[in-house]
């Protein structure tokens, strides 16, 4: 059984699967109905009218209706679009058992305990006919899907076959329905007691011992099939003029409660109250599989019409299963596929379209019988060995059984294979050109050769091994546990990587075998040759099947239930197109789709995969690419923007995008003013122009700036504008303005701003403010202002000010402004990106670059394409010294009478070089004649023969700034030179502040990069930078530069702050710890593993610190302080330490608590230290008697002294900051850097742990590789 979806509810008593979307419904006993969507497993909708149990229910097979019967007497219509009851069909007057439309009339059908069938027409609401005979309950009642034929069982022991051709035809003559003679009253009275003569019995069917709970039709064949309380299930065969007994299958203990045909294979599925599940095989009349649950009684069963599903409901839920799986066994290898069909081994040729059998598997003997559990279930080719062609085949026969087929790819005529050997085994997976591995069922590996015979016994290095997988080159294979993948070579019989996946059921490499992809049931793992993790991705629905690109290996298309999608080894993945059916990729190339269908056959489908390569452009670099793709390709939609906003590329999306809201938020993002304002423009919108404003305030642009406040506005901010530039002319309207606009804040403000005390003084004596006003004047020395206010003052009586002007009162003007201009200097944001270069600026790349694959030449190239500097990196502020690269024409012309006037060089007249000098002379003009042909190619410049002017050639890009281009990474940075971009990307990263701590490991990471030549005498010593990447050639433009600090020397740092920390120099391991924390940052790798090195020595040191300084606070509490000194114990204890150093911990916690008699405390700290491993030797014998004695007087005490902020049961981290506890659960922040706990208040300030880094920033995390790759 394979179980595809199960639902926990109350007891299931009625099923119904949707013919055409993945849906069912489920009647309860509680009254409630269920529409699940058993492919996303999610509930759809209830419905709840009923009282009390709701026993059947079914789907309308075009109509979107539903019907249900219940124990309240009623037959309930519903629309489940509406979601609600039409209309409610009363009559039977007991409960109502089951309920089906009919496939084609508009007729329901209902069994009842009242002992009737009813019929009913549910577009006119009535009932049409009432099927009596049965004398006891009747248990079920179904249509036949094609014949005029109802089938019923009932508690009477019998099966009736009731023949409904004289309603059809009645129902089609149009029978009298809507006339009221007494006549027809008559005849409706007696069809309601006695039933009407339109439907009769065809049929009765007895041979139960008890009462039949279902009966069913064969959807094709004369059959029937019944289940009774006898615990029989009995076969029933009908023609023309009777129908007879054909067979009993015997083998439930318990009650039949459901019995129905499978609707695609010859069997018949049954279950019972005895909580079973059992297969009958028709033909061989025998019981082929079981299927129990421990507690759950099983009382109804449905099959699908169309699909291989079927459902079982049971006293907690229900579950939908197959039988058998559906995947068609198949191996893709190259332009071909082998795939088993219809018991052929069979060869298709994905460019000729050629398909033919190449081998009987009937005829090999391999497993190919009906029964359940002998289907093939994993095929694999021998890609080891072209010339001969050899298959290794696994089923399930006999617990898993394994077949070796030699055969040729021409078909003989005969279908025969050259050679089967066979052998029992969980799984088998070639090795080696004429060797395969087998895990045999007592899970050893064994190596056979194709003789089958044994060559090499052991055993798998982790005994749950329970499968074998491809492993992609010879002699090594992939083990499969629970949850652990393990790279494992045979003959040196050791373990190469391993890896922690979900269980994995498929493994695809790719073309060139750099590349896994690792699928599980509803999870897909690529990673490395060498299985180390490169993303992962999960599925709410099951993952079908995959295929690599054979035109990129870096693209992997996989499929879901109901979807193509793909993924990217950077984790970037998307929807390539939905499907109707699942379906089994073979081969993806290009734009075409190669599948094999459930039913074996081999089907095509065209595919845009232009979002994917898209992607992978842009995270390769290959950004001409990029922009032929954005040029020829539709690249719409906000998946795609949103993208390249969070990659950092928002000025790719702005070359595509038309809405203007859309291009104005990318604008923004990008840092492009000229693009957002004319965007703006058309907008219009103030909220606009108010965020258009504070970006061009950011960049320095104030002309943009007094536009956006113009349009908003924005008064105030404009006059503090034009204050800030010196703008008096603007100023004085500003007030102007004011004025007119009677705002009096405003009016004083502009004229503070401009020194205008008389304006003031008007401003004040208008508003009343008398004594303010003569107190301005007076202070200004404002002669006839004083003279005129203060008359006033006196006749308002108002006192009037005394003690002015002050002796110390200064005059307030406003700043001088140091620069007036139309601009201020702008922030170096690059407007004409890369992007815009190549789409037809000066830069253009010739289009035979586009293809290649050069990120480092391309960038090089792109920092001398237009006056801006427009690199990639540039849009991204990575490169701040990409102008001290760019040198002009102008600049070397202007030099060159230097370099020939610079006696400094020497004279060339002091060389005596003899015949050579002329022959240099003529060379030289040689070359000049030569260059006048085509561009100035030579060494030499000049207007005739005679000239000797050199041209030095163009400086190349330095190392350094390859170092900076190439690297993510602050190490690298800092070994370029470059400790500003350094201390930047180590800002972003991990929110590092403080850089004191850094100092001198930037210093050691740039020293650490060089190495001197010494020279000649006298001569200085060539400086020569160092590259990690130089080992086999010179890396060239994808240089990057040694690293002085390396993980190796850090463990063994690590080494000496534990030495230090046992022997209790907390101080010295403190300054270890310390020096290692500043080293960390500055760490490059080159694995993943050693990647998850840096991340436990992080962790360690965090720890470790927070542990010293809980001692160091323990040392500076005073004695009398008892509950302090027991809470920093205790929280000491709960540092990730050593456990030689936990033992240390818990035996001073424990003292500390005895001492201050926290008995219980004490009990705690005495019972974890007897529970660590290390207090069982010889040297801890001691302490483990101290403990015990401890324990038992603290068991003898059992009470605490003192109340402390202690809990051993509740889990919590320790507050860096206050040295408290945060309970688990409640809010808190962490050191962007080392992780440190702090409470939500301590957000903002500098770690106390690391001292490097800002609490409570989210940041990407610490890199630990110069590419992407982060902790």
């Amino acid at each position: 059984m394979l179980t595809k979806f199960e639902s926990k509810s109350n007891r299931v008593k009625g099923l119904s699967f949707h013919p055409v979307r993945p849906w069912i419904l489920t009647s309860l006993h509680n009254g409630v109905i269920q529409l699940w969507d058993y492919r996303m497993g999610t509930l759809l909708d209830r419905f709840d009218e009923h009282d009390g149990p709701v026993r059947g229910v079914d789907f309308h097979k075009t109509q979107p209706l539903i019907v249900s019967g219940g124990d309240d007497y009623k037959v309930k219509v519903w629309d489940y679009k509406l979601r609600r009851c039409l209309f409610t069909l009363l009559g039977h007057l007991d409960y109502i058992r089951t309920v089906q439309f009919h496939n084609e009339y508009p007729w329901i059908v209902s069994a009842s305990d009242d002992q009737t069938i009813r019929i009913w027409n549910w577009q006119s609401r009535t009932c049409i006919s009432v099927l009596t005979g049965h004398n006891h309950y009747v248990m079920c009642a179904a249509f036949h899907p094609k014949e005029d034929l109802i089938v019923s069982a009932s508690l009477d022991q019998t099966v009736r076959v009731w023949d409904t051709t004289g309603l059809r035809k009645k129902t089609v003559r149009g029978a009298p329905g809507g006339m009221d003679d007494a006549a027809n009253m008559v005849s409706r009275v007696n069809n309601d007691l006695f039933g009407g003569g339109d439907v009769v019995v065809k049929y009765v069917l007895e041979g139960h011992d008890r009462g039949v709970n279902w009966a069913s039709f064969h959807p094709t064949l004369p059959l029937v099939i019944s289940g009774a309380d006898d615990r029989q299930v009995k076969l029933w065969r009908m023609n023309e003029t009777k129908a007879w007994e054909v067979d009993t299958l015997r083998g439930h203990t318990n009650n039949v409660s459901c019995v129905i045909f499978h609707p695609k294979f010859e069997l018949i599925v049954s279950n019972s109250e005895d909580r079973s599940i059992r297969v009958w095989d028709i033909s061989k009349r025998l019981g082929v599989q079981t299927f129990r649950r421990e507690n759950d009684r099983f009382w109804i069963l449905a099959a699908h019409p169309e699909q291989n599903l079927l459902a079982a409901g049971h006293d907690s839920g229900m579950i939908v299963f197959k039988l058998e799986r559906e995947r068609p066994p198949y191996y893709a290898e190259e332009g071909r596929m082998f795939y088993v069909k219809d018991k052929y081994l069979r060869l298709h040729e994905f460019d000729s379209g050629r398909d033919v059998p190449l081998v009987s598997l009937r005829r090999a003997g391999v497993s190919q019988s009906s029964g359940l559990g002998n289907v093939i279930r994993t095929l694999q080719y021998n890609v080891f060995n072209p010339a001969e062609n050899n298959v290794l085949v696994m089923s399930d026969v006999d617990g898993g059984t394994y077949e070796l087929i030699t055969f040729s790819t021409e078909p003989n005529g005969q279908g025969d294979a050259q050679d089967v050997r066979r052998g029992p085994g969980l799984a088998a997976v070639f090795v080696a050109r004429n060797r395969f591995a087998v895990l045999d069922k007592s899970r050893q590996l064994l190596i056979k050769n194709f003789q089958n015979e044994v060559t090499k016994k052991m055993a798998p290095p982790n005994p749950n091994t329970d499968g074998l997988l491809f492993a992609g080159v010879s002699g090594r294979m992939i083990l499969r546990s629970e949850d652990k993948l393990t790279l494992f070579e045979q003959q040196s019989r050791r373990v190469i990587a391993e890896l922690q996946a979900p269980r994995i059921k498929y493994i695809l490499w790719n073309k060139d075998g750099s590349l896994v992809a690792l699928m599980g049931k509803h999870s897909l793992v690529i990673a490395t040759r060498n299985l180390e993790q490169l993303c992962a991705v999960t599925e709410t629905v099951r993952v079908k099947s995959g295929a690599w690109d054979t035109n990129n290996p870096r693209v992997f298309t996989y499929t879901t239930v109901n979807h193509v999608k793909y993924i990217l080894p950077s984790g970037d993945a998307g929807i390539v197109r939905t499907l109707d059916v699942p379906i089994y990729l073979t081969k993806c190339q290009g734009q075409s789709l190669h599948a094999l269908d459930r039913e074996g056959k081999t089907r095509t489908f065209p595919i845009d995969m232009t979002e994917a390569l898209f992607k992978l452009a842009l995270a390769e670099r290959r950004y001409g690419e990029v922009m032929r793709m954005v040029r020829g390709a539709r690249l719409c939609g906000q998946a795609i923007i949103s993208y390249l906003q969070q990659k950092g590329f928002p000025e790719v999306a702005l070359h595509f995008v038309e809405d203007n809201k859309t291009r104005f938020k990318l604008a923004l993002a990008c840092g492009n003013i000229e693009v957002a304002l004319n965007t703006s423009h058309e907008l219009n919108d103030d909220q606009c122009w108010h965020q258009l404003g504070l970006e061009a305030l950011r960049q320095g642009n104030h002309t943009v700036v007094e536009a956006a406040y113009q349009r908003t506005k924005n008064f105030e901010r404009l006059s503090f504008l034009y204050l800030l530039t010196g703008n008096t002319a603007k100023l004085r309207k500003m007030l102007k303005i004011a004025e007119m606009r009677q705002d009096t804040m405003a009016r004083f403000h502009n004229a503070l701003y401009l020194g205008d005390a008389a304006e003031r003084v008007r401003i004040l004596e208008q508003t009343g403010q008398l004594s303010l006003a003569y107190a301005c004047a007076l202070t200004h020395g404002l002669a006839e202002e004083v003279g005129r206010l203060l008359p006033l003052l006196e006749a308002s009586g108002v006192p009037v000010p005394m003690g002015l002007p002050l002796a110390s009162a200064q005059l307030l003007q406003p700043p001088t402004p140091i620069f007036r201009a139309d601009n201020w200097p702008l922030l170096a944001v690059t407007n004409k990106s890369a992007f815009e270069s190549w789409a037809g600026g000066e830069g253009t790349i010739p289009p035979e670059d586009y293809s290649d694959h050069k990120p480092a030449s391309s960038m090089d190239e792109m920092d001398g394409a237009g006056a801006g500097g427009g690199g990639w990196d540039d849009d991204l502020d990575l490169d701040e010294s990409t102008g001290a690269r760019q040198i002009s024409k102008a600049g070397i012309g202007a030099g060159m009478g230097d370099v020939r006037d610079d006696s400094g060089w020497g004279e060339d007249d002091e060389l005596d070089l003899g015949e050579l000098a002329d022959a240099g002379i003529k060379g030289g003009a040689g070359g000049q004649g030569h260059g006048a042909e085509g561009d100035d190619k030579g060494l030499w410049s000049g207007n005739d023969a005679d000239s000797d002017i050199f041209i030095p050639p163009q400086p190349g890009t330095s190392c350094t700034a390859h170092w900076r281009e190439n690297s993510s990474h602050a190490a690298d940075h800092a070994a370029a030179g470059s400790f500003e971009t350094a201390m930047q990307l180590l800002n972003r990263q991990i929110a590092a502040v403080e850089f004191t701590p850094l100092r001198p490991q930037f210093t050691v990471a740039f020293t650490g990069a060089y190495t001197s030549l010494p020279c000649l005498p006298q001569v200085p010593s060539l400086r020569l930078p160092l590259q990690r990447n130089a080992q086999d050639k010179h890396p060239g433009a994808a240089s990057l530069p040694s690293q002085a600090t390396r993980l190796p020397p850090l463990i063994e740092e690590l080494k000496t702050a534990y030495k230090a920390f046992h022997a209790g120099k907390f101080a010295e391991a403190q300054a270890v710890f310390d020096c290692l924390l500043s080293a960390i940052p500055l760490v490059v790798v080159d694995s993943r593993g050693e990647s998850n090195e840096v991340k436990e020595l992080l962790d360690i040191c965090r720890e470790y610190k927070t542990a010293i300084r809980l001692k160091h606070a323990i040392a500076e509490t005073p004695t009398d302080q008892a509950v302090r000194q027991i809470e920093l114990s205790a929280y000491f204890t709960h540092c990730n330490l050593q456990p030689a150093h936990l033992v240390l911990a818990l035996r001073m916690a424990m003292v500390s608590a005895f001492k201050f008699q926290n008995f219980i405390t004490a009990a705690s700290f005495a019972h974890r230290l007897l529970e660590l491993p290390d207090i069982a030797s010889e040297k801890n014998a001691e302490l483990r008697i101290k403990a015990q004695k401890v324990l038992q007087k603290s068991e003898q005490m059992a009470r605490n002294e003192h109340i402390i902020n202690y809990d051993d049961r509740q889990a919590f981290v320790i507050d860096s900051h206050t040295l408290t506890p945060i309970i688990r659960g409640a809010p808190c922040v962490k050191c962007s850097y080392c992780g440190s706990s702090y409470a939500p208040e301590s957000k903002g300030i500098l770690c106390v742990t690391c001292g490097i880094s800002q609490v409570g920033l989210e940041t990407l995390g610490l890199v630990t590789s110069a590419g992407s790759g982060k902790l």
